[in-house]
Parts: structure tokens; C-alpha cells; sequence
């Protein structure tokens, strides 16, 4: 069971649709393992197996968002004082 909770979340975010890194519109479709192409500007792409984000990219936002929080938490308590 848990093995097909992985497929469906893996189908669904392969198949959904993803923004261009070129010309930033949502037509980029998988061709193969890695390699994403978009319909609009004709960019050929290398990037993640199931998504055109890397794991590195995600990894990056989440810690800009993390240090962000922890900045505005930190100015909140200094109003504090």
C-alpha cells in the first residue's frame, strides 16, 4: 500500500504542469528521465527525474525562507524590548 501512495504522488507531480526556467510560462513536459522540454520557447532542459526542481533548488528556498522567519522573529523581539 505505501508503495502505491509513492507512485501516485510521483505520477502527480510528473505529470502536472511546470514553469519554463527560460520563459517562465507552465509548458514544460517530460521527455525522458532528466529531460524536460518546453512547448513555447523550445528549451531543452537536464534537471530531476520526476520534476524539473532540483532537490538542491527546493533545499535552498526552504533554508531562505527558514533564515527570513527567523530574521523578522528576531526584529519582532527586539520591538518587544
Amino acid at each position: 500500500m505505501v508503495v502505491r501512495n509513492r507512485v501516485r504522488d510521483i505520477e502527480k507531480v510528473k505529470i502536472s504542469e511546470h514553469e519554463c526556467p527560460t520563459c517562465h510560462r507552465n509548458s514544460v513536459s517530460r521527455v525522458s528521465s532528466g529531460i524536460w522540454h518546453c512547448s513555447k520557447c523550445d528549451t531543452k532542459f537536464a534537471a530531476g527525474a520526476y520534476s524539473p526542481i532540483s532537490k538542491k533548488e527546493t533545499s535552498e528556498e526552504f533554508r531562505a525562507a527558514q533564515a527570513a522567519k527567523v530574521e523578522s522573529e528576531v526584529i519582532v523581539n527586539n520591538k518587544g524590548e
